[in-house]
């Protein structure tokens, strides 16, 4: 399977899961800088504190890049580096650390693509009410001027926001990621509050001249029905709302899913959080839409668990997925899955793309994370064979050759993740990465499945088995 002349191949970071160096250099205290900190709240109490020690180990790691022949990095500048206090001047020591970064890509021929937020809040944002306060517009637009002055003269490409849903959901409805609030009222205002934080970002953009693109990176993932009875086709239909069109609807359409609006007592989103003018802010704020995802979902009625089962599909128990709404969470009883349990079905790739494809055409796509965690482990002779991830990738992959052939504007595809690294409350118990890092020593390793990527990535095509 080949791919079409000026297709890119990268691979992804995040700068609380590598930098390391969280008191160097003027940066700030994050929310998950607290929030590791705090007891129970991450497996094995595992903090960023040191990560990957990418802070001070940059041209190794660009060097390994180069290694790799990829055309594109995609990492996050932390905001808290930037600025420490999430407002004010910028420090002219965090910039310096990513103008290193971003000169040292340029030098080996590879395209920088920050994203401006992957997760890490200044605290003191946190403590004047974060991203539930309406007022975090305003400083995440300002944060933006400050990273298009500083690294815009060499940067065509922007990602905006890294995964709202999981901001919104993980982080405000449940708590199990930074900063730990469970507020079904608080996440409402989050999740309206991110994508006017992006609209704002984008036009800031626009505004400086940059004449390069500017995106969001959502985690969509096709949600199915476990059958076509019309209870189980509904609760698929809220899942995807919750998950997918909450996001895409105000971005290209305007207004939320009436699907999940309808739901009483569930989501509200009165009370003053919509404003006049927002949804029409929203609209056409974006160039470019970059796709996070690692599996689908299944999903049935709450009173058709019996006859999913019936089916072959396992769980049934609600979960928090669901979020207190009217479906259940299943899957595949027969599914392989990866270490974090999350089922292989590269299927599932292939028709998300297809229907943003479909749905979309106007917007170029791009793969900005796929990728999968397996118990990797350096044998007697210092080799790590991942086999088990070279098929993954090669499946997804194959995956997004078949969305192309199918006529989907696929441009790219950046891999999740070029390294192993902290994997947010999985602490370091999750290997994602092509290259193994040995915590102890923080010697890197690059992997079987980084030399299978680097092979696909020079013949512009998969590997023959």
């Amino acid at each position: 399977m080949s791919f079409p002349e000026g297709f890119t191949w990268g691979v992804s970071t995040a700068a609380y899961q590598i930098e390391g160096a969280v008191t160097e250099g003027g940066r700030g205290e994050s929310i998950w800088d607290r929030f590791s900190h705090t007891p129970g709240r991450v497996f094995h109490g595992d903090t960023g504190d040191i990560a990957c020690d990418h802070y001070h180990r940059l041209e190794e790691d660009l060097d390994l890049l180069s290694g790799l022949g990829v055309q594109v990095y995609r990492f996050s500048l932390a905001w808290p580096r930037i600025q420490p206090d999430g407002r004010g001047p910028a420090n002219p020591d965090g910039v310096a650390f990513y103008n290193r970064l971003i000169d040292g890509l340029l030098e080996r021929g590879i395209k920088p693509v920050p994203t401006l937020y992957h997760w890490d809040l200044p605290q003191s944002l946190q403590d004047e009410g974060g991203w539930a306060n309406r007022a975090i517009v305003e400083r995440f637009a300002e944060y933006a001027d400050l990273a298009f002055a500083s690294f815009g003269d060499r940067v065509d490409m922007w990602t905006t926001i890294n995964e709202p849903w999981v901001i919104t959901y993980f982080g405000y409805r449940i708590g199990i990621h930074a900063p730990g609030i469970c507020d079904p009222a608080q996440a409402a205002a989050v999740h309206h509050h991110l994508l006017l934080a992006h609209a704002a970002a984008v036009e800031r953009y626009r505004a400086s001249g940059g004449g390069g693109a500017i995106g969001i990176a959502l985690n969509l993932m096709a949600v199915n029905p476990t059958t076509d009875h019309p209870d189980d086709v509904a609760a698929a239909r809220l899942g995807d709302a919750q998950l997918n069109t909450s996001f895409l609807q105000p971005l290209f359409d305007g207004g939320y899913p009436e699907a999940l609006t309808a739901v009483e007592d569930y989501w509200s989103l009165g009370g003053g959080i919509v404003e006049a003018g927002d949804m029409e802010r929203l609209v056409g704020k974006t160039d470019f839409l970059s796709i996070n995802n690692y599996h689908p979902r299944y999903v049935c009625s709450p009173g058709r668990v019996p006859q999913a089962r019936a089916l072959g599909f396992d769980g049934g128990h609600e979960a928090p997925m669901s979020f207190g709404l009217p479906m259940i969470d299943v899957f595949p009883g027969t599914a392989a899955k990866t270490l974090m349990g999350w089922i292989i079905e590269p299927s599932g790739l292939r028709e998300l793309l297809v229907r943003l494809g479909r749905d979309y055409p106007q917007v170029p796509l791009y793969i900005s994370e796929n990728g999968a965690a397996f118990p990797d482990y350096a044998d007697q002779s210092g080799e790590v064979r991942d086999e088990e991830r070279v098929a993954f990738l090669s499946s997804h992959i194959g995956a997004c050759a078949e969305a192309i052939a199918a006529g989907v504007d696929l441009r790219g595809y950046w891999l999740w993740s070029f390294m192993d690294n902290f994997e947010w409350s999985c602490g370091y118990g999750q290997r994602f990465g092509i290259v193994h890092v040995e915590y102890s020593t923080l010697r890197r390793t690059p992997k079987a499945s980084y030399r299978w990527y680097r092979e696909t990535i020079r013949n512009h095509a998969i590997p023959a088995a």
